[in-house]
């Protein structure tokens, strides 16, 4: 039985993990310091992606990906936001019922936990998610086996 590859993208061919980059930036709980850093971002790199706020009393942990993440880390640097970047899966949901059960089952199957998740605000085909996995190229993997299309960051700077 022969196993179907994917075709080649622009971002990547055959089962090499097609990853975003994703920020976190920290950000002091008060008001305005969160339009500071979205004002700072779109208007020197543009479209924002995606966005998702995880807030203690304190402090704020912002994750966000940028059409352009070359621009994202000058704008965080030069703003002088504290922040990291790591690798995330971003995976168009099927156009089937119950997408969201689907790309979990998919990944349960395998065994592989989500730590989070959070939608993508602009997707070229539709709803999408921004997915951090135990194993991503085991995700990766499995998920284009599976039929599930993921984005790259040449998908998303076609956006900016």
């Amino acid at each position: 039985m022969s196993e179907t590859l994917p075709p080649q993208t622009e971002h990547g061919a055959g089962f090499e993990p097609t990853r975003v980059r994703q920020f976190t930036i920290f950000l002091e709980n008060r008001v305005g310091r969160l339009m500071l850093l979205v004002r700072a971002l779109e208007e020197n790199v543009g479209t924002i992606v995606a966005l998702s706020i995880e807030e203690s009393a304190d402090s704020a942990l912002v994750r966000l990906i940028c059409a352009d993440p070359e621009a994202g880390r000058h704008t965080l640097r030069h703003e002088g936001f504290s922040f990291s970047e790591s690798e995330v899966l971003a995976v168009e949901l099927p156009r089937k019922k119950h997408p969201l059960e689907t790309t979990c089952s998919a990944l349960l199957a395998a065994e592989l936990n989500i730590h989070y998740a959070y939608p993508l605000l602009v997707c070229p085909n539709g709803p999408a998610l921004a997915l951090y996995v135990d194993d991503p190229t085991l995700a990766a993997q499995l998920l284009i086996r599976k039929g599930f299309r993921l984005l790259g960051e040449s998908d998303l700077k076609k956006l900016a």
